[in-house]
């Protein structure tokens, strides 16, 4: 599990209208390192050409340097259409420097209209990012995107190279050569292409997958890093641009040996969203700095824009290190539907759990027949074995808001007393509900002590997946609900909910649309206090309609403040139980407790059982880094 973040200096390029060359855009930059100053070739756009033939917008290369890796001056055209082959347009650079010569690999437009066959690879190659010494077509079939490996593989070259983005199915394929000459040889093409099943890598998961490299590959202890853009369905109205990486083996590139299951990026900001091409962020560079992993982008195909990733949390997530921090009890499920127990015969699901008592106490959603619910009690002693499991309810249906079941609770002790929310169902629309009681009471499992429920959210409005902060904030309570797709908040002056009522939504997290979590999302377990912030658990529904687990961090002072995100999921159905069930491919928690350092996670299954999985505190703190 790792955490993207966002520059707060983004754009980090945008448009000049005091330069014509890029008055339109100035996007998809790709950087590389000249001593103590960091160097930008991106593709710059003017306006469109009205006094010429056609009215295209020409795009050339730009060049940039920075100081800081973040701020970018002394903006000029590197390279720019002068021969055929780049007559209408030169774009998309990718630059890698060997022995003495950077080669800088970009997109040629050698005729309008566009079609495939005049959108070829091109190189420029440079001793000093001033001056082009040579330029050569290096395709002679469609293709774009071509990047250089940074050291020689096994005495050759070796090449990354998009083939055919404009005339079929596009494929990231892999090129070796003898020397650079080679590069721009149609003989050695003509030959390479005969192969060129051979020579691809294959990383699409539907046929409607689009693929580009992104950023020339990093190499790290592990493998080559490839950052590239995976499109999901191309083509249709709601085409979604991720990013995503690849790990390839140091000595065979053809070979992946760990990649990330989906995108960890999608367009959400305003600057990604709205430009020349909106709802775009296209990977084109990528530079490793400071244990972090730079990977600079295009936003909405007008600005260059830079995100990081702490490069061990990365690493340790597309490769089998991941399994080894989170930890699914062997004796899963700890808790399942009982022979003869009809009112939770249709399954046992959802656990809240809190400590109290030197015991781990469970409060779970039983199902009956008919979809109806009520809440049944366990505790264990260890976290995993349940020590003791009541036969009868402890908890039912008592309002009309509520009178076809009570639904995943989460528990929490605010001031010393106890209070339970939960999801209030009529039979129409879900809401959240609320009932107390003292923790003498419940240790005394004397449950005519619930106080009576209320619901604490309007009517007609879909409304699930609540749970108060255990201490005000600066007077107020705050509680945590999801409306619709959505994880929200508000703050009450009281917990006297005869009074007080949940009457607005600030937002603090959305889905992230074609990512792992795009069809929404909810609060999973309360949130528990550490010394970087407040740390809750939310699920994640995808497009497949999987249920997944990530995790928020929030400020401390101010917790609408959303200090971090894990960009991929913590956890998700692996096994039997959690793939299979009345509802397939579900892990859903409503509660976590930490003990010891180790934070127990107690979730539904397929929506059928019970399961826990543990994980260190501090592993799971530092994969919240930033």
């Amino acid at each position: 599990m790792f955490t993207l973040t966002r520059s707060e200096h983004n754009p980090i390029l945008s448009p000049l209208k005091t330069h014509p060359w890029e008055a339109a855009a100035a996007f998809n930059g790709c950087p590389i390192i000249k001593g103590t100053e960091t160097h930008l070739v991106y593709r710059a756009m003017s306006e469109p050409q009205l006094l010429k033939e056609p009215h295209i917008r020409m795009s050339v290369v730009g060049h940039a340097v920075s100081k800081d890796g973040l701020h970018y001056e002394d903006r000029k055209i590197l390279i720019q259409p002068d021969t055929d082959f780049d007559r209408y347009g030169c774009e998309d650079p990718r630059i890698t420097k060997i022995d003495d010569t950077y080669y800088i690999f970009y997109t040629a437009l050698g005729g309008f209209p566009f079609a495939a066959e005049n959108i070829k690879v091109a190189v420029a190659l440079s001793t000093d990012l001033k001056t082009i010494q040579e330029k050569h077509l290096v395709t002679p079939f469609n293709a774009k995107a071509m990047a250089l490996f940074p050291d020689k593989i096994n005495g050759k070259l070796g090449a990354l190279i998009t083939v055919n983005p404009d005339s079929s199915v596009a494929d990231i394929c892999y090129a070796e050569f003898d020397k650079p000459e080679d590069m721009w040889s149609k003989e050695y093409w003509d030959e390479w292409w005969k192969n060129i099943e051979s020579h691809k890598i294959h990383i699409r998961r539907l046929p409607t997958d689009h693929l580009e490299i992104g950023a020339p590959p990093l190499k790290t202890d592990k493998g080559w890093l490839v950052v590239y853009s995976h499109i999901q369905r191309y083509g249709h109205s709601d085409v979604t641009f991720g990013i995503e990486t690849l790990l390839l083996d140091l000595k065979n590139p053809r070979q992946i040996i760990g990649r990330t299951k989906g995108p960890f990026m999608v367009p959400d900001t305003y600057y990604e969203n709205t430009g020349m091409v909106p709802h775009i962020t296209f990977p084109s560079g990528a530079l490793i700095r400071d244990e972090k992993l730079e990977v600079y982008y295009g936003a909405a195909d007008t600005h260059c824009a830079v995100a990081t990733i702490p490069l061990d949390n990365l690493l340790r997530s597309i490769t089998d290190e991941r399994r080894a921090h989170i930890k699914r009890f062997p004796g899963n499920p700890i808790i399942a539907p009982r022979p003869g127990m009809l009112w939770e015969s249709d399954g046992t699901i959802n656990p809240a759990a809190i400590d109290l008592g030197d015991k781990t106490h469970i409060v779970y959603r039983a199902v009956a027949a008919g979809n109806y619910s009520t809440f049944g009690y366990a505790s264990s002693s260890d976290g995993f074995s349940i020590d003791e499991r009541l036969d009868k309810p402890i908890y039912f249906p008592r309002a009309d808001f509520e009178n076809r079941g009570c639904e995943d609770p989460r528990l929490m002790v605010v001031e010393g007393r106890l209070y339970m929310t939960y999801t209030g169902y009529d039979g129409s629309t879900p809401r959240v509900a609320i009932s107390s009681i003292s923790t003498d009471d419940f240790l005394k499992k004397k449950w005519s002590g619930w106080s009576m429920p209320e619901a604490i959210t309007p009517p007609g409005v879909v409304n699930k997946d609540a749970a108060i902060l255990p201490e005000p904030v600066k007077g107020k309570y705050m509680i945590f609900h999801r409306v619709h797709e959505s994880i929200c908040a508000d703050f009450v002056s009281s917990l006297d909910f005869t009074k007080e009522r949940v009457n607005q939504c600030i937002e603090i997290i959305a889905p992230r649309r074609g990512m792992w979590d795009g069809g929404k999302v909810g609060i999973s377990s309360p949130p528990v206090k550490t010394k970087d912030g407040w740390l809750m658990l939310y699920h994640g529904v995808s497009w497949s309609t999987t249920y997944r687990v990530g995790a928020i961090l929030l400020d401390l002072e101010d917790p609408t403040i959303v200090i971090a995100r894990t960009a991929i999921p913590l956890f998700e159905p692996e096994e039997e139980y959690e793939r299979k069930g009345l509802v397939p491919n579900v892990v859903f928690p409503c509660g976590m407790v930490v003990r010891g350092g180790t934070a127990y996670i107690y979730y539904g299954g397929g929506d059928s059982v019970i399961g826990v999985a543990t994980i260190k505190m501090s592993a799971l703190l530092d994969m919240m880094r930033t």
